[in-house]
């Protein structure tokens, strides 16, 4: 059942990626051709070097919204890391496909976590702009807020400052204030008869001070390399225009590497594909997360931390991929405490938070980088916990969690509750790099509690508007809050709003750890690890 059921939401997972893939669909890819033009995703294959993967992230980004407009699949932009030339990049293509490149609320907030993954690790970032700007029925949620289209240019300017590598090519419309971003860059390049640069259109032109003039003498290719020097290169076609860029990353030097510790890589001895049958069905049900890590790490070897102490929380050092890690976990079995407590699984108690804040200082102080495997349901609550000083311990935690300066990957595997989200580096704890497994729920508390919790609140205020409140009437009410808080708990809702990075297959997580790591060291570690006055 475990695995039949695992396996069905790995395959309605990609059932999905497929249809996002095409973008704004099979018409819309057949014009792009038809000008003479690649898609986004060609692009990236056409620039990433042979026999290697782009990595994808925010695939899923826009998921199920602006239906009105009729959606917007991967947010309107591809993005990820690929290996250029032989060196690991960011690349950011917009695809022309979805409104013509333009740029939803959530495009940009996607363009800013790709920008900000650059940043954190130091990566060379490749711009592939083909975009048509702001969407204009939108432009209230997207133009002039701190969060918003603006800050890719502050960004720029950011990076630009620290030596972070940043190429665009203008492989089709650049407008408005988007025209700033290939301007900002270090090198941009351009196709003849495709690219264009201005702050303003033929039309608005047209419109603003009445000079008639078209779009390639106005901003084209041959305007900006031969007139207003603002682009660098211009070429025939996308193909000369990308193999320039290969030849530009090529050319870059080493920087200094932080110098996380990695072995020669070896597979689990434990079949990974067992994964599926371990995880339960039903996300209620216990499970030895030390199972999953020996499916995960290099040799199936983890090296416990305290092993007999703080039992729902699993701390240990492994190596995935070659890779030195410190692994967090949620252990799901029911343990006793040393006190001889029985301990709920996926709780953290008073004991595993200590003992997590402890392990995570000595990873801080070796430089090796976190890997934290959500499965949590929050704080253990009651007034044995509360005396016991659960949220002094908590605090504790999340102080660690919170002020490590180790690059920190989290994967979501199951539950993902409360305050155990944040202490388990949640989005809000700023991971590296945030993943989420298919069997992944996301909220402040269980469905049903939180439901039981919605109920209780409607029904008091019916009646205290004179309403009485059948049997029925109540059933009706708790199926509809479940079904609604159910939608807002699943992976795709988390990651279309970019909660996590991406959905990932379980068999993937290697992977994406792997490659993390390696986007991590670019970047040396120049804060010293502090932690902020706790209370003992």
């Amino acid at each position: 059942m475990n695995q039949s059921s695992n396996q069905q939401l790995v395959e309605q997972m990609t059932n999905h990626l497929e249809k996002i893939k095409l973008g704004g669909g099979l018409k819309n890819i057949a014009k792009q051709h038809d000008r003479g033009k690649l898609t986004a995703r060609e692009r990236i294959a056409y620039l990433i070097d042979p026999d290697t993967e782009f990595l994808e992230l925010g695939a899923f980004v826009g998921f199920g919204m602006y239906q009105e407009y009729g959606g917007c699949p991967a947010g309107g932009t591809v993005g990820g890391i690929g290996y250029v030339s032989g060196k690991q990049c960011m690349i950011v293509a917009n695809d022309q496909t979805v409104k013509a490149g333009a740029y939803f609320p959530i495009t940009g907030k996607k363009n800013l976590r790709l920008q900000e993954i650059a940043l954190q690790n130091r990566l060379p970032i490749i711009y592939l702009v083909d975009s048509a700007g702001v969407f204009l029925p939108m432009q209230d949620e997207i133009f002039p807020d701190k969060e918003h289209f603006g800050r890719v240019f502050y960004n720029n300017s950011i990076m630009s400052a620290m030596g972070i590598t940043q190429i665009s090519a203008v492989l089709g419309s650049c407008v408005a204030g988007g025209a700033y971003l290939p301007i900002m860059s270090d090198e941009t390049l351009m196709v003849e008869g495709q690219s264009s640069i201005f702050l303003a259109g033929p039309y608005l032109v047209k419109a603003a001070i009445g000079e008639n003039i078209d779009a390639e003498t106005l901003g084209g290719a041959v305007t900006h390399t031969e007139l207003s020097g603002n682009a660098d290169y211009k070429f025939s076609t996308e193909q000369e225009c990308l193999d320039q860029v290969k030849r530009i990353i090529g050319k870059l030097g080493e920087d200094t590497k932080a110098g996380f510790n990695r072995a020669t890589p070896s597979l689990p001895t434990k079949n990974q594909k067992e994964i599926y049958d371990i995880l339960p069905e039903l996300r209620t049900k216990p499970y030895n997360m030390i199972d999953i890590i020996e499916r995960l790490v290099d040799n199936s070897e983890f090296d416990e931390f305290k092993k007999d102490y703080g039992k729902t929380i699993l701390c240990g050092y492994a190596r995935i991929d070659g890779w030195a890690v410190g692994i967090v976990a949620n252990q799901r079995l029911i343990t006793k405490s040393g006190k001889g407590e029985v301990q709920i699984g996926g709780v953290i108690y008073n004991d595993g938070a200590d003992k997590a804040a402890r392990f995570i200082m000595n990873c801080n102080q070796k430089k090796i980088p976190l890997v934290f495997l959500q499965d949590v349901t929050g704080f253990m609550v009651g007034s044995r916990s509360e005396h016991s000083g659960i949220i002094k311990d908590g605090a504790k935690m999340v102080n660690a969690v919170a002020n490590s300066v180790v690059p920190k990957i989290t994967i979501v595997i199951g539950n993902s509750y409360g305050a155990g989200n944040y202490a388990m580096c949640g989005k809000a704890y700023d991971p590296r790099f945030i993943y989420a497994w298919p069997s992944a729920k996301i909220a402040v508390m269980g469905g049903e509690q939180a439901a039981k919790t919605l109920l209780q609140t409607q029904i008091a205020s019916m009646q205290s508007q004179g309403k009485e409140v059948s049997k029925e009437e109540e059933e009706i009410l708790l199926k509809e809050i479940i079904e609604r808080y159910n939608t807002q708990t699943t992976p795709y809702y988390a990651a279309a709003r970019l909660w996590v990075d991406e959905i990932i297959d379980p068999l993937q997580t290697r992977r994406v750890i792997s490659e993390g790591i390696a986007a991590a060291n670019h970047a040396p570690i120049e804060k010293e690890f502090k932690v902020g006055v706790i209370q003992t």
